[in-house]
């Protein structure tokens, strides 16, 4: 088991870690839209989706793995209205179309509107 860590994803929040390689696979915490230079969080869902979708792309490019790789996300939204436009943009990124759980909460930490996290393949 080894963590997977990067500068170029925002730091974990609390007692986690970004990744972990296990075997073969890459399993990443939920990433919310965080740009990690400087810690601020775009408006709108279709910018927070494009953020979060850089976040794991970042981890996965870290551990030597790919979006192209990935074979399940988990995708939380704080309201379930935003389903049509945050589709638009993971489409964009989750080119392979891996299978998908996507669930509204009723929030999400620092009050973003969408998470996701991903299992890839390295």
């Amino acid at each position: 088991m080894k963590v997977i860590e990067t500068k170029k994803a925002p730091g974990a929040i609390g007692p986690y870690s970004q990744a972990f390689e296990v075997f073969s696979l890459i399993i990443t915490s939920g990433q919310i839209p965080v740009n990690p230079a400087d810690g601020s969080v775009p408006d709108g869902i279709a910018a927070q989706a494009e953020q979060s979708c850089k976040n794991v792309r970042a981890i996965l490019e870290a551990a030597g793995s790919s979006m192209d790789h990935v074979v399940k996300t988990t995708c939380f939204l704080a309201d379930m209205g935003d389903f049509a436009a945050f589709n638009e943009v993971y489409a964009k990124h989750f080119t392979s179309k891996p299978a998908r759980s996507c669930v509204a909460v009723k929030a999400l930490p620092k009050g973003v509107l969408c998470e996701i996290e991903a299992i890839a393949e390295k």
